[in-house]
């Protein structure tokens, strides 16, 4: 059996695999922690929260309605998104003008209100989402590794919603009336442009974003009220890496740490809960504002 350092291909491939998975859900998470940073200034901490309510959303669908994989793709982000809009309206716009801590320590405390509620019903257990389309199900034999349909396709489906939604923001006339709404909202409200509905429709997006990476986790994690809690803080640490606020570092750092994180687990288990934060104290001490940020 061909090895590399000693290590078996099936082994590394297959660490690699998991990592790529990862770094697809922390990429997209990241994503959405990002526009909803670099746009409106607000450090939400609640985005593990609507991850976790992404996937229960899914999970409900399915039990309660009967609705499968491809519909809750679409539905439960959408949904999601929804409350997002609601929190925004009703909670996070009071914030905009005060201290970073403030939008911080809300969304934190949202977090729990949430996480305490879906305990409450459903305990920290979790629920099997067994609603895998079957056109996604089994695997292929790659020869060095055999490569499982789902996690390929998740790692697909999460590669092409965070690059659409950079080019979106980066290289369009939507994304350029956003940013100029987070440099100066009187002159782009001065063109005709609806601010506020602008700033709530973004953070439901970002609210959505974290729905759908809760939606294609499903099938993998066991939907649970703590799934958003667990992943929350590396979330975060990958967003420091890239930027505070950089939609390129978001996703370019979420699939990186992922990569970083398998490779960890391979050649050194031990360091692979703290592999990421060890990064991040690197990055800190050599470039403060992340790989991708804007110096000051």
């Amino acid at each position: 059996m061909h090895t590399f350092f000693g290590t078996p291909y099936p082994a590394l491939f297959g660490q690699l695999l998991l990592g790529l998975i990862n770094g697809a859900f922390y990429a997209m998470l990241s994503l959405g922690l990002a526009v909803i940073f670099g746009l409106l200034n607000i450090i939400n901490f609640a985005h593990g929260a609507l991850y976790m309510m992404g996937a229960f959303g899914a999970w409900l669908l399915l039990e309660k309605l009967g609705i499968g994989y491809w519909a809750a793709l679409v539905i439960s982000p959408l949904i999601i998104g929804g409350f997002g809009m609601v929190l925004e309206v009703l909670l996070l716009k009071r914030l905009y003008k005060l201290d970073h801590l403030y939008g911080l320590l809300l969304t934190f405390g949202l977090a729990l209100i949430i996480e305490g509620v879906f305990r409450n019903f459903y305990g920290v257990s979790g629920e099997a989402y067994d609603a895998v389309p079957s056109v996604l199900k089994g695997g292929v034999n790659l020869g060095f590794m055999f490569l499982p349909l789902y996690r390929g396709w998740v790692v697909v489906a999460s590669l092409v919603v965070c690059l659409s939604v950079w080019l979106v923001i980066e290289r369009t006339k939507l994304g350029a009336y956003l940013r100029a709404a987070t440099e100066n909202p009187q002159l782009v409200q001065a063109f005709g442009i609806d601010v506020p509905l602008m700033v709530t429709l973004t953070y439901g997006f970002g609210a959505a974003l974290a729905a759908l990476a809760g939606v294609l986790a499903a099938p993998i994690l066991h939907v649970s009220p703590i799934m958003g809690s667990d992943i929350i803080i590396v979330v975060f640490a990958v967003v420091v890496i890239g930027g505070m606020g950089s939609i390129l570092g978001a996703v370019v750092s979420g699939f990186a740490l992922g990569v970083v994180e398998g490779l960890t687990k391979v050649y050194y288990a031990e360091a692979s809960n703290t592999v990421v934060f060890v990064i991040m104290a690197i990055v800190l001490l050599v470039r403060p504002a992340g790989l991708f940020g804007k110096t000051a």
